[in-house]
């Protein structure tokens, strides 16, 4: 757990080591907080990750527009995100226990789910 105050580009390996996946992604997109070429290496060297992130606009070009075209369809997930929102017992995690908030999270799934089919 981190303040407000550090850049997000600096909690990445936090993230990373916090992962519960089996194996890291090989890609990670990230908006333009995370365009630094420091970490656009360390990622590389130390995880074998591709970071896919837009430049900033005071700096040129370091990517291709095939890379970003997952940095475009990144709006579904953040949509899933608004759409949950909508569930006050997920935005103020009242469940003590993950398996019940787990459960409430897979109830809310459902419910939008149904909802646009």
């Amino acid at each position: 757990m981190q303040s407000a105050s550090p850049a997000e580009c600096q909690l990445v390996e936090e993230v990373l080591a916090g992962s519960f996946l089996d194996k890291l992604p090989a890609h990670l997109v990230g908006d333009k907080a995370y365009d630094s070429d420091a970490l656009d290496q360390k990622l590389a060297d130390e995880y074998d990750i591709e970071l896919i992130a837009p430049n900033r606009q005071r700096r040129s070009q370091t990517q291709d527009g095939r890379k970003l075209r997952r940095y475009r369809r990144r709006w579904k997930v953040e949509r899933l995100f608004a759409w949950m929102h909508h569930f006050r017992r997920l935005v103020t995690r009242w469940e003590y226990h993950i398996e019940n908030f787990l459960g409430f999270v897979q109830l809310a799934c459902l419910h939008i789910l149904l909802r646009h089919l």
